[in-house]
């Protein structure tokens, strides 16, 4: 039963990752835990793996739809890999009670924010298929060297803190990379969502190579059951983002988001007390 319920999760993460570009790294952790037996530390290596494998895959099969900027994808990613690495060290010092309910918390406020999101969300026209003319690059060496500043400052803000929840808990950080591509970069949600699985795929790719010497080595056996099962679910869940409307299905993950946030806080809060 144990199983069946982790390749139902694994169905998941890879559903929302490859969909909508992030919110399924959310629950790897908790299912690494409480399904799969694993400690903190390990889960939130082990979720590494799982995120940034399916990252891969599902960015590889919207890039072959035209949803990608693959250029501002890695460039954010480069930036976030500074954040990523300070993570996967600090992690490397901190008891498991305290990373489970620092994740717990980290799982109600981005259930809160998903949910908020879905009430008040603006519709907005989607494009029709042309790719975006790019707007001014942020920064220039040629003819002469130029830099928007604030916009600078914005990305990298962003991503350190992108990287900073990647490296330290294990998420992929979708929910804070899909923003930042749309309000910092300027990308439309179509293109923004593709991209991100750039994003998630490198900074979570840091992240593992500074964890690999901390000792913190999870079980195998699942994790890479877990992520061939999300792998698979990415690949169906790029190529429904262009003709499926989406809306449902980001509703009834942050409904699921949600209850396993209040799970996991019920859990992993009152071993601190």
């Amino acid at each position: 039963m144990t199983l069946v319920l982790a390749v139902a999760a694994g169905a998941l993460i890879g559903l929302s990752l490859g969909a909508l570009g992030g919110g399924g790294s959310i629950l790897a952790v908790p299912v690494l835990v409480y399904l799969l037996g694993q400690t903190a530390t390990q889960a939130t290596t082990g979720s590494l793996v799982v995120v940034g494998v399916t990252s891969l895959i599902g960015a590889a099969t919207a890039h072959r739809a035209g949803n990608v900027l693959l250029g501002r994808g890695v460039a954010f990613g480069a930036v976030a890999i500074g954040g990523a690495a300070i993570g996967a060290k600090a992690a490397a010092h901190v008891d498991d009670d305290v990373l489970l309910a620092a994740f717990a918390i980290l799982m109600l406020l981005v259930g809160a924010l998903m949910a908020w999101r879905q009430l008040g969300r603006d519709r907005d026209v989607e494009p029709t298929g042309a790719r975006p003319a790019l707007d001014d690059p942020i920064i220039t060496f040629s003819p002469t060297f130029a830099c928007n500043c604030p916009r600078a400052l914005k990305v990298l803000l962003t991503a350190t803190a992108v990287g900073l929840l990647t490296g330290f808990l294990g998420v992929g950080g979708g929910f804070l990379v899909v923003p930042a591509l749309l309000l910092a970069l300027a990308l439309p949600m179509q293109y923004a969502a593709g991209t991100s699985l750039v994003v998630i795929t490198i900074t979570s790719a840091a992240a593992l190579v500074v964890r690999a010497g901390s000792g913190s080595s999870p079980d195998w056996g699942p994790v890479l059951a877990l992520t061939a099962v999300s792998a698979l679910m990415a690949v169906a869940g790029a190529r429904l983002a262009d003709p499926i409307d989406t809306s449902r299905l980001q509703l009834a993950f942050t409904a699921l988001v949600l209850a396993v946030a209040v799970y996991t806080a019920a859990r992993a809060l009152p071993a601190l007390v």
